[in-house]
This record gives structure tokens, sequence and C-alpha cells, in this order.
């Protein structure tokens, strides 16, 4: 139990790094998926195939294959990331296409008839997409973005492989040199369990703040 107690600290520290990792990488997914979905919605047929194709690419793939491509890939053209920094952006360009896919369904919700009739009574396209569009749309992704989100926490694991000090790395390390297993993964899913019940009470309490979010709950 002292020996458990004494490895707090060194998950704490790394528990930081993960979580530092995952929110950076999933507000930047966020955001890319949001544009990518916009676009589509905006650009009409091109861009949609152009999307399709970024989507069934990305979500073809292993993460692992896309932070390699990043981490050892992008020095041979000049640019070089930490492991730290390849991990936030791999992650996030992985994630990317799993919110703007998120984003697309959200937006399919919305009935069409509710735009029609707002149209019909001379509501401006920006009005509508502000007041009926757009919370509708939220209060709907707003549990699948904490779902994808959790994902992301869970995914940033593989940032072990480029030796990132993130959860799965410390305890794979303290395995390595203590040969105990029970406390390191105990702790290990511990701290995994903290972060996504976090990422859901934080999820739960937003939802609940958007307009509509009753109706479609």
């Amino acid at each position: 139990m002292n020996t458990v107690i004494a490895l707090i600290p060194r998950f704490i520290e790394a528990m930081g790094v993960t979580l530092e990792v995952s929110v950076l990488a999933a507000l930047i997914g966020i955001a890319a998926g949001f544009a990518l979905n916009a676009m589509r919605l905006a650009f009409g047929h091109p861009f949609k195939l152009l999307y399709g194709a970024f989507v069934w690419l990305v979500r073809g793939t292993p993460y692992l294959s896309q932070l390699v491509i990043v981490y050892f890939g992008l020095p041979v053209v000049g640019i070089t990331l930490s492991a730290v920094q390849a991990t936030i952006v791999s992650l996030a360009f992985y994630s990317s296409a799993y919110f703007a896919e998120l984003f697309r369904a959200a937006w399919a919700s919305v009935p069409r008839g509710q735009l029609e009739a707002a149209a019909a009574f001379g509501v401006s396209r920006r009005d509508a997409f502000r007041s009926i569009e757009l919370p509708q749309a939220l209060a709907f992704a707003a549990p699948l973005i904490a779902n994808q989100t959790i994902l992301v926490i869970k995914e940033s694991a593989v940032a072990s492989i480029i030796t990132v000090p993130e959860l799965t790395m410390t305890a794979s390390d303290i395995v390595a040199s203590s040969y105990t297993y029970i406390g390191p993964y105990a702790l290990l899913i511990a701290c995994y369990w903290l972060l996504t019940q976090g990422v859901s009470v934080i999820a739960q309490a937003a939802t609940s703040r958007i307009p509509f979010s009753k109706k479609t709950s």
C-alpha cells in the first residue's frame, strides 16, 4: 500500500501531461471539425467530395500510423516537432474527422421545416442560424462531443510510443523498473477514470445550459 501511495505524485504529473495533450487536441479537433462541416454546408458539392475523402482517409487508418508520420515524417520536409507537439497535432488531425461527422449529424437532426417556416416569416438566414439551427445542433452534439473527447483521452495513450511522459508511459516505466504490475496499472485505471468522469460531469453541466437541450435529451 505504501508503495502505491509513493507512486501517486508521478501519476499526478503524468495525468497533467495526458490532460494537456488531450484537451488541446480535442479543442483543436472540435474547431476544425466545426469548420469542415460549415464549409461542407457553404460550398456545396465540390467541397463535399473533398470532405468525404478526408473523413474516409482519416477514419480508415490507425491513429498510430498518423502519429508516426507527423513525428518522424515531417522532419524530412524541414518541420520538426517535439513528442508532445506531434501528439497534439496528429491527435487533433485524427479527431477532427470524427468531430466533423458528429457536427454533420447534429445539423442533419434540425428539422428543415423550422428553417422553412422562419424564412416564410421573414427571419434572415443568419438569425435563423443563430436562434434556431445552432442551439438545436449544439444540444444534439454536446453528449457526442463529450464521448468523442473521452475517446481522445484514451487514444492519447498511443503517445507513449514516442516517449511522451503521459499516463501509459509512466505506468510502463514503473513496471519495467520495479517488476510490479498491480499497483501501477491500478493507478493508471484510476487516473483515466477520473479524467473521463470529469469530462462527463462538465459535459452534463454544459448541456443543461444549452437551449433546446431538454427537448432533445
